[in-house]
């Protein structure tokens, strides 16, 4: 059975930082990728940020590059998104997810997915 369970949202300022988590059990049956997406009040799912369990690179988002970090625990079967200098327009549902995709941005191509965590910046 796998399941995703994202926490750490919450509200903050901008320019503030905050730490997501999302803790995946069945990790054996999950695949090999974790991303996250996000998606914002009338707006469609966006991807924001990607990881292997293995080797490789992490992906971004051009609107998240150099602000958001990408990381894993395979220990703890844990994926985090670490966010700083978060901006009112960050503001969404954040969601983890997991799967083999042959993009890891595509969010169509991820198999299992958390309820996702709010994330609220004030200006």
């Amino acid at each position: 059975q796998v399941q995703l369970v994202e926490s750490g949202g919450g509200l903050v300022q901008a320019g503030d930082s905050l730490r997501l988590s999302c803790a995946v059990s069945g990790r054996t049956f999950s695949g090999d990728r974790m991303g996250w997406f996000r998606r914002a009040p009338g707006k469609e799912r966006e991807f924001v940020a990607a990881i292997a369990w293995g080797f490789g690179p992490s992906v971004y988002a051009d609107s998240v590059k150099g602000r958001f970090t990408i990381s894993r625990d395979n220990a703890k079967n844990t994926v985090t998104l670490q966010m700083s200098s978060l901006k009112p327009e960050d503001t969404a549902v954040y969601s983890c997810a997991a799967g083999t995709p042959r993009s890891m941005s595509n969010s169509d191509e991820y198999a299992y997915w958390g309820q996702g965590t709010q994330v609220t910046v004030s200006s």
